[in-house]
């Protein structure tokens, strides 16, 4: 069976992969979304989010797993990308699952073995992989569910040098009509739009404080690759381009600051990309 452009485990670094997915909003623009695999050092495998689970894309996986035996966790880390993960239950019951805490409530067919909100489950892994929730916005319970997407657990594989990033961040490596339509050029790199709408909490300080905590990322991680969900990534340049696009956001942190202190709350902004599959807020 050949597989499409995507669906294909790609190897972004030593022990690495990233496989990229249709996802179609207005039910025509493919914005894609992503899935990752880890290889850790005892010979097993860390699945980092799911994507559709396909034949083709099974096959590559049973491959590289030993089909499946050696898959050791999977691991949702976006509370809205949970469509998939009974798929992946079905065909590899015995590996453990942990999620998002929203994960654990919406999937309750899944024996989940934890949430991300759990130092122990964060650093499960490390050194070779650590988990970071960012700071300044909602990760437990966003609401309002259907435009609330914006804060995800980022994953740093360290022997790779790269991140794994959901809707918090965006790159555009070959955008289409309707990222242009955004603003997004070739090689772009952006927060996620709903970062001016409820993504970050309604205290005026919250835009400095998410602001910081991408800086100590900048400054803790060794990093070069960014992989992200929507719409591509940055394969090498990535901590540079990552800074350039916090420092170049700082009157944006500004103006959020002032909006906040005559408007606590923002919860009836909408996204200006609606998924769909909005009718039950999933997005991957």
């Amino acid at each position: 069976m050949s597989l499409s452009p995507v669906y294909v485990p790609v190897e972004v670094g030593p022990n690495f992969w990233n496989i990229r997915a249709d996802f179609n909003v207005l039910y025509v623009v493919n914005i894609y979304t992503q899935m990752s695999i880890i290889k850790l050092p005892n010979g097993k495998f860390l699945l980092i989010d799911t994507v559709d689970l396909t034949e083709g894309l099974k096959a590559q996986i049973d491959k590289l797993t030993n089909n499946g035996s050696d898959i050791e966790a999977i691991v949702g880390v976006h509370p809205f990308h949970t469509m998939y993960f009974q798929k992946f239950y079905d065909a590899y019951p015995n590996a453990e699952y942990y999620g998002t805490p929203r994960h654990v409530r919406v999937q309750t067919k899944i024996p989940w073995k934890g949430d991300l909100t759990n130092c122990a489950v964060q650093t499960k892994w490390a050194p070779d992989v650590e988990f970071r929730i960012p700071e300044g916005a909602e990760f437990v319970d966003p609401k309002p569910e259907k435009s609330n997407h914006f804060s995800c657990a980022w994953v740093y594989h360290r022997p790779s040098k790269t991140i794994h990033i959901d809707d918090t961040v965006m790159f555009a490596e070959a955008p289409g009509f309707l990222m242009r339509l955004f603003g997004f050029k070739k090689g772009t790199m952006a927060f996620h739009p709903s970062i001016k709408g409820p993504g970050l909490l309604p205290h005026p300080d919250s835009p400095f404080v998410f602001r910081d905590w991408v800086n100590k990322v900048i400054q803790d991680w060794d990093f070069e690759n960014i992989v992200t969900a929507h719409v591509g990534n940055k394969i090498g340049g990535a901590k540079a381009l990552l800074k350039e696009t916090v420092d170049a956001a700082e009157p944006m942190f500004r103006d959020l600051h002032e909006q906040k202190k005559k408007k606590p709350s923002q919860d009836d902004w909408e996204s200006p990309i609606k998924s769909s599959n909005d009718q039950n807020c999933e997005c991957g």
